[in-house]
């Protein structure tokens, strides 16, 4: 409660004494620190009186400072406030606590970038590529278009970055295009948890058209092999064994013609059958 009555009166006391006509008054609360463990933190409670800074706290002083007369009334005042005091005391100790923290979430995070191509509608161009980070962190982000290393201006289009809920973000870059025999498109992206800028080049897919093709003149070619090769291996063998061969594999002898011995006579001297 009596934090939240220091603060009340912070307030109360710089609209009271700001000059008449007032239209607008503004309180900035900045934690400033150099360092990741947060020792070094300074508290800054800042009043503005139509954008011009009125007064402030600074934690380095331990009081209140005003920079025109009437601030200067209300500085004195609050200066000798000790429930002031003391919130402004717990507060610049919060500052320092949390620091570390801060320093771990504000940490960039490196988006993770796809490529991928569409077929554009509605216009001129036959293709769109769309060039997508995603996941990365701080919001502040670029993503330029190259064609064979020149930086593309026009065609493109960019949605603003997008929060994901979870402090990352995500953007989106359109291309639209023409496609040109050889040539070389790129998706370039610089943000601050990159060392140097990351390319991402877009390989084109090899024609539908020009593969089916390819695979329908390699089916017939192997048809017509295969085919060849059958004529040749049935010519062989016809032209082997003849008339003999065939009957060997007749229904009466089915076991070839290794496994029957021919027929054969003898004719004697004398005239007579053996």
């Amino acid at each position: 409660m009596a934090q939240a009555q220091g603060c009340s009166v912070f307030l109360v006391l710089f609209l009271v004494f700001s000059p008449g006509g007032a239209f607008y008054l503004s309180v900035l609360e900045r934690c400033q620190s150099s360092l990741t463990d947060g020792h070094d933190a300074v508290l800054l409670d800042q009043v503005y009186f139509n954008k011009i800074l009125e007064g402030q706290y600074n934690s380095t002083a331990g009081k209140v400072i005003g920079y025109t007369e009437k601030a200067e009334a209300v500085a004195i005042i609050l200066n000798n406030n000790p429930e002031f005091i003391t919130h402004e005391i717990w507060k610049t100790n919060l500052c320092k606590r949390n620091t570390p923290l801060a320093q771990k979430l504000l940490t960039p995070v490196e988006p993770y970038v796809q490529l991928r191509l569409e077929k554009a509608e509605y216009s001129q161009h036959q293709q769109m590529l769309i060039c997508s980070a995603y996941d990365f962190y701080p919001k502040q982000i670029k993503v330029t278009w190259l064609r064979d290393g020149k930086e593309v201006t026009s065609d493109v289009t960019s949605t603003d970055e997008l929060p994901n809920g979870n402090w990352l973000y995500q953007v989106h870059t359109y291309l639209e295009f023409t496609p040109k025999p050889g040539e070389k498109i790129t998706c370039m992206v610089e943000h601050a948890s990159l060392k140097e800028p990351s390319l991402y080049d877009w390989e084109p897919e090899p024609d539908s058209k020009w593969s089916k093709i390819v695979v329908g003149s390699t089916g017939l070619l192997l048809g017509l092999v295969f085919s060849i090769a059958g004529f040749i291996y049935y010519k062989t063998t016809s032209n082997g064994g003849g008339a003999y061969n065939r009957g060997c594999m007749s229904r009466r002898n089915p076991l070839g013609c290794r496994n029957v011995e021919k027929p054969h006579t003898h004719l004697s001297t004398t005239g007579n059958w053996s």
